[in-house]
């Protein structure tokens, strides 16, 4: 068995933000982080002790970019689109009930937020696809994880309610984001 820490160098630290906002537990809390020159020995990260960036320890301004990145050498989790709606999704969901589970028995889970949101992960080692109960109104929605909505329309995946509440979700295990969520302000 191998361990993962999720940081910002790798795609589990967005899906264990996604499932800390997605789920009704507890208190969230979104942190934001700094860049360091990495240096793998054995396994391990031989610089791990290095502080914030810095000019002669004088911690460095965060610096806002055209893109809305933040340059310095800081990070900031929490402009990457991921967590920035999966921050909207939660405050839709907002006091709604847990709902919908499914799981594969592995590592594949969706679950719903009653009828305002929905999420699928798959962190297994092969693909995802199946037809789920969303609890949600028909429609189409746009996926907030790989994408946006702007002006009535998506930049990312869409995803088709039917009359039922059910929805097709697809996810390679190999994608980027490997993590659909909907929710009702993200209907077209």
């Amino acid at each position: 068995m191998s361990r993962c820490t999720p940081t910002h160098h790798n795609r589990m630290y967005k899906m264990a933000v996604g499932f800390m906002l997605a789920h009704p537990y507890g208190f969230t809390h979104v942190m934001s982080s700094y860049r360091w020159q990495r240096n793998i020995q054995n396994g391990q990260d031989a610089n791990d002790w290095i502080g914030p960036p810095n000019n002669n320890g004088a911690t460095k301004e965060v610096t806002i970019n055209e893109d809305s990145t933040c340059g310095n050498d800081w990070v900031c989790e929490h402009r990457w689109r991921q967590i920035r709606n999966m921050v909207i999704f939660r405050n839709v969901v907002d006091g709604q009930p847990f709902s919908n589970w499914w799981d594969n028995g592995s590592n594949q889970v969706a679950f719903g937020r009653g009828n305002r949101g929905f999420i699928v992960f798959n962190n297994d080692d092969w693909s995802f696809s199946s037809t789920l109960q969303t609890g949600l109104p028909a429609g189409t929605y746009c996926d907030v994880i790989s994408g946006d909505k702007v002006n009535g329309n998506c930049s990312g995946l869409r995803v088709t309610v039917n009359s039922d509440g059910t929805a097709y979700f697809s996810i390679s295990n190999s994608a980027d984001d490997p993590f659909i969520a909907i929710h009702v302000d993200s209907k077209l």
